[in-house]
């Protein structure tokens, strides 16, 4: 009897250790992983039945089956479902989820997304981890409401123009004007809701100016409203320009040991070349990321007067000039003149006429000592080649105020300032604004009359 007793719980043994070794087998068993799949989906969604929505399903173990269904208040769609025999090569599904184009009207906007996905793993009596996601899904098929309101007659090669028009939707995303060359200007918010605003610009180096006012809201339906324009294509100077000895040996010599780009560069020529292309296009891609901020306040007036920063001065270089250089006759670099130089005494007050926030008060390579103003609605002055600088970044300046001296810092041989102005990271003609009634005829009506059109709306 003891035998037998003693074999019993050999036995009763075994089998607890065989039962305790299957069940951590099981626990750590990557057949039996407990995770359920990852489901990935936006938190909020706005759709126009048109483009798909875009979901991830992910797990170690595979993916099994899934099914995505929309259910309204009076109906229930499958979307998508499959199945999978073999789930570990489809441990990451992406699914662009469309609407069936045979199924009829959707009757209610206002629906729920549920996905549902069981991965591969043997665990729950063979029938794998289940995992559900529900998201509010906000049917929306209708096209922001865009129209212009008001603009500039014109806009001139080189120049600036203001634009007022309306835009409305409940779920407006994306506002924003598109041109032909790939810019797009960012306006802000004009006077009443659902009215904006925005200045743009011609660039020097585009044959032609088209813009576009695009909406997009969250479902991806798109509005636009061409922007119309009469378009003077202004001519430009263009300037030879001989280099001379002195010019290489002293000026751009002195330049080249600065720069970073330049300081293993011995012959004056390649020094030049360089200084006016590899470190010009650094210093005016900095330029242009200070200048291309837009605020985002509401805007009611844009009251500007006329610049002229060098009392007294003499215009000695217009803006837009096509410069080519030439050495011992051969043709060895270009670039544009992008501002107007104006000169008067050695170390002149250089004053704004406008009030206005500093966002840049640096050296900047070739531009040399440049204090740089936003007077609001993305339009900035620059005033470059100072001698000395009184003002610092993030200061707000009043008009009549002292921002800085006249100099040659820089790539600049005589006492001058290089005056600059920018449209949203544009350089444009200064003489527009420093021009009452141009400033009057393209800025201050144009604001005017788009108020009393939508008073009267």
């Amino acid at each position: 009897m003891r035998r037998k007793n003693n074999a019993g719980s050999v036995l009763f043994l075994l089998f607890m250790i065989a039962l305790i070794g299957g069940v951590v087998y099981i626990y750590n068993s990557e057949t039996f992983e407990r995770v359920p799949p990852k489901i990935s989906i936006a938190d909020e969604i706005h759709w126009n039945l048109k483009q798909p929505i875009a979901m991830r399903i992910e797990d170690t173990s595979g993916i099994r089956k899934y099914k995505v269904v929309l259910l309204s208040e009076s109906e229930e769609r499958i979307l998508s479902s499959e199945t999978f025999d073999m789930p570990l090569q489809h441990t990451t599904v992406e699914i662009n989820v469309t609407y069936p184009k045979i199924g009829g009207y959707l009757k209610s906007s206002s629906t729920v997304l549920v996905v549902e996905a069981i991965d591969g793993s043997k665990w729950d009596f063979f029938s794998g981890n289940k995992v559900v996601a529900k998201r509010q899904v906000i049917i929306d098929q209708r096209k922001p409401v865009v129209s212009t309101i008001a603009n500039s007659f014109g806009i001139t090669r080189g120049g600036a123009a203001l634009v007022v028009f309306q835009a409305k939707d409940n779920h407006l995303d994306q506002l924003y004007i598109e041109t032909n060359f790939g810019k797009k200007f960012i306006p802000q918010p004009f006077y009443k809701e659902g009215y904006y605003i925005s200045l743009v610009a011609w660039p020097i180096t585009e044959k032609s100016f088209r813009a576009t006012v695009v909406a997009l809201d969250k479902a991806g339906n798109t509005a636009r409203a061409s922007i119309q324009f009469e378009e003077r294509n202004k001519r430009y100077k263009v300037s030879k320009i001989q280099l001379k000895e002195n010019f290489l040996e002293g000026k751009i010599a002195e330049l080249a040991a600065e720069f970073e780009q330049t300081v293993s560069i011995t012959d004056g020529v390649e020094q030049f070349t360089a200084i006016n292309e590899t470190v010009r296009e650094a210093n005016e891609a900095l330029i242009h990321q200070v200048t291309s901020q837009v605020p985002t306040n509401t805007v009611s007036g844009f009251n500007m007067t006329p610049f002229y920063p060098l009392a007294n001065a003499k215009a000695v270089a217009s803006f837009g000039d096509y410069r080519k250089y030439y050495y011992h006759g051969k043709e060895i670099s270009r670039s544009y003149h992008l501002g107007i130089d104006l000169a008067s005494v050695a170390g002149a007050e250089i004053k704004t006429q406008n009030s206005g926030q500093v966002v840049f008060a640096q050296h900047n390579g070739i531009y040399g000592n440049v204090p740089i103003i936003h007077h609001g609605m993305g339009l900035y002055t620059l005033y470059g080649h100072c001698s000395s600088m009184q003002v610092e970044e993030r200061v707000e300046v009043a008009s009549g105020d002292v921002i800085a001296h006249s100099g040659k810092s820089g790539l600049a041989l005589g006492d001058h300032l290089h005056f600059g102005v920018l449209v949203q990271g544009i350089e444009v003609r200064p003489a527009e604004w420093m021009d009452r009634a141009w400033i009057k005829l393209n800025i201050t009506d144009i604001i005017q009359t788009a108020k009393g059109i939508i008073d009267r709306s």
